[in-house]
């Protein structure tokens, strides 16, 4: 995933009506209208925020007959999991190593020297 699309795809979860419709869209995929019907909020609204998370490559939407549903993108999600991950243990190695630093240079740890 390049930077572009990382940063879409974050700009478009930044939003809770977008991560709802994520959350909801995990169980199955669903039409416009089964996803706008909790929210109070016309259909073009939640059709609005449809289209952006399409165009962050969260969600697609395709031809079923007379339905148009919109199916989630796990292998998107997986790749911002990854990323995060990645930078989650970069930043717990980092807390690790100063953590062993501090617990060195304490007189009242057992392990100072």
């Amino acid at each position: 995933m390049d930077d572009d699309s990382l940063s879409r795809a974050f700009a478009a979860l930044a939003d809770p009506t977008r991560r709802d419709l994520v959350s909801r869209l995990t169980v199955g995929d669903a039409t416009v209208g089964e996803l706008a019907a909790p929210y109070d909020m016309s259909l073009q609204a939640v059709s609005k925020h449809i289209a952006v998370l399409e165009s962050a490559g969260l969600v697609t939407r395709r031809r079923d007959a007379q339905r148009r549903p919109v199916h989630l993108d796990a292998e998107v999600l997986g790749e911002l999991t990854h990323w995060i991950d990645r930078h989650r243990r970069a930043a717990e190695a980092r807390l690790s190593r100063l953590d062993a630093v501090l617990h060195a240079t304490d007189p009242a740890s057992p392990t100072a020297t």
